[in-house]
């Protein structure tokens, strides 16, 4: 299974053009996508699984362009976590985190007892079991995170894709979050994720997009991305670095 950008340019308002991205992303890599407010790392995500229209090039999934393979299938294969989630109806965590099996279920058949199980195994991971009967409405933004990832989890896709899946979360979970992305991989799925923090980006991340503002692009693997002298031209801020571990560290200079 194989997600792929060919000559891709994203659809972003009021500019004029960018980097046409040909790339594909592998089973067994992290990628992270990194950039300044604006730059399209949301709309690029959406535009992968779908969501939105290039402005040129295509997605092709499995070699096939993105529209022409049919909806269900995308819905098996892709998977994405949106950085913000807006409940439309009252439902309880586990209730939520079952919608992740909809796109195998048969049409006019419950839940089946497999179903239930792979939700309670993925509330059990993200740490949100306890939570299971709460309506959703009622947790925090770093619990409501949990039961997002937890859904796609649920769901099985083989690509991942997360908008700023550490986003609410305290340093114990965005650790185990991370982790579980880096198992994730490691079980041979492709995961493209976007990150504000580079420390997670350097400590977790095979490869990483920079786009930037304008709508330039460059990408590589993380050790070539991940200098000071890239980065300090990506954010427009002076950087100072250091080694921990063998990663790289970053701190505003």
């Amino acid at each position: 299974m194989s997600l792929r950008a060919d000559e891709l340019v994203i659809d972003i308002p009021g500019r004029a053009s960018g980097t046409p991205l040909s790339l594909a992303f592998n089973g067994g890599e992290v990628w992270g996508i990194l950039g300044p407010n604006g730059v399209g790392k949301s709309t690029l995500l959406q535009t992968l699984i779908g969501l939105r229209p290039p402005r040129a090039g295509q997605v092709l999934l499995d070699d096939r362009p993105l529209p022409r393979v049919p909806r269900r299938t995308r819905a098996q294969r892709l998977g994405l976590v949106f950085q913000e989630h807006q409940d439309g109806f009252p439902a309880t965590v586990l209730e939520t985190t079952l919608a992740g099996r909809h796109p195998w279920a048969s049409p006019w058949r419950m839940e089946s007892a497999d179903d239930l199980a792979r939700a309670r195994a993925a509330l059990e991971r993200l740490d949100v079991m306890p939570l299971a009967d709460r309506q959703v409405h009622t947790l925090s933004g770093g619990e409501r995170r949990r039961v997002g990832i937890a859904t796609v989890l649920t769901q099985s896709p083989q690509v991942w894709l997360l908008d700023e899946p550490t986003n609410h979360l305290d340093l114990h979970h965005q650790v185990a979050v991370m982790g579980l992305i880096r198992s994730l991989a490691e079980e041979g799925r492709s995961v493209l994720m976007c990150l504000h923090d580079l420390n997670l980006a350097a400590r977790w991340c095979d490869r990483i997009l920079l786009l930037f503002p304008g709508g330039d692009a460059c990408w590589g693997p993380a050790r070539d991305m991940l200098v000071p002298a890239v980065l300090e031209g990506l954010y427009g801020q002076p950087l100072r670095s250091t080694e921990l571990d063998g990663y790289p560290v970053f701190m505003p200079a």
